[in-house]
């Protein structure tokens, strides 16, 4: 099975997103659904995909859910659940015995537009992480630079629990790359228990100048810290494209992944996947 690892639905119409008020967003700013997806997957080769939150709202978990149970397609849901909440247990409860409940696979926070760089460390934060873990469902890491030193912590303070890197952290491409980043990847892999998304690295290029050359050096970087067996493709459909077509994301991080060898290749689009996210899927 060929598993896009990373993918969203919204429409701007009937809910809020903060994150897309900016001007440069403004192609993206419309209804995407299911049946927009479909199609891109069927010509790219792609059997099933990762659905993942887009903002922190229970309400969007669980739509997702129940589109989850109305699109085979769609073999997971990463939603979103409040960490800080002390009844978040009874929440996730709740949510896996909801509609589509049996594909939540994930809890993810948009970290990275916390003021506080160690967001993740905060207690009330830990012990709602206790809570997404005692319910082996994994935690997506949207996180920057600025914010692994916090991500590491973390994944070392739950050596039991799964981690997903979304996005390798977006990497400064576009600026070139930096040594802070390359080594938080190193140091962040290093926990053994922590998946890399190769997902998002065109939109942190410039959009209108880039190719899988530029990439590479950030696909390999992840690939020799997270190795064949923790890297995941995703499309990061439909913020991808502000830089690309669905099938040229996926051209251009297959032909990275299939330069490091068949195996990282293959491992990458779909056996990686079932196994950070559990998924009950043949």
């Amino acid at each position: 099975m060929i598993i896009d690892g990373h993918q969203h639905f919204w429409d701007p119409a009937r809910a809020d997103y903060p994150w897309m008020d900016a001007a440069e967003l403004t192609p993206i700013r419309r209804a995407f659904g299911p049946a927009d997806l479909a199609s891109l997957l069927k010509a790219n080769g792609i059997d099933a995909s990762i659905l993942v939150q887009c903002r922190s709202a229970l309400e969007e978990t669980e739509e997702f859910l129940r589109i989850a149970a109305a699109t085979p397609f769609v073999v997971g849901v990463v939603g979103w659940a409040d960490l800080t909440d002390p009844s978040l247990g009874d929440t996730l409860d709740r949510l896996r015995t909801a509609p589509g409940g049996d594909k939540l696979v994930g809890i993810r926070h948009q970290v990275h537009d916390e003021p506080d760089p160690d967001w993740l460390l905060r207690e009330d934060v830990q012990r709602g992480l206790t809570a997404v873990f005692a319910r082996d469902l994994a935690y997506d890491l949207l996180v920057r630079t600025r914010e692994l030193p916090a991500a590491i912590a973390t994944a070392q303070a739950f050596p039991q629990g799964r981690f997903v890197l979304d996005h390798a952290a977006k990497p400064p491409i576009a600026d070139g790359g930096s040594a802070d980043w390359s080594d938080r990847i190193a140091a962040l892999a290093a926990c053994g228990n922590v998946w890399c998304k190769i997902s998002g690295l065109a939109t942190e290029a410039a959009w209108d100048d880039w190719d899988a050359e530029r990439l590479f050096p950030f696909v390999a970087h992840a690939a020799a810290c997270f190795g064949e067996d923790r890297l995941i493709f995703g499309s990061d459909w439909p913020v991808c494209l502000l830089a690309g077509s669905y099938g040229e994301i996926k051209g251009a991080l297959e032909a990275c992944l299939a330069r490091l060898g068949p195996r990282v290749r293959e491992k990458a689009f779909g056996v990686n996947a079932k196994a950070a996210y559990r998924l009950a899927v043949a």
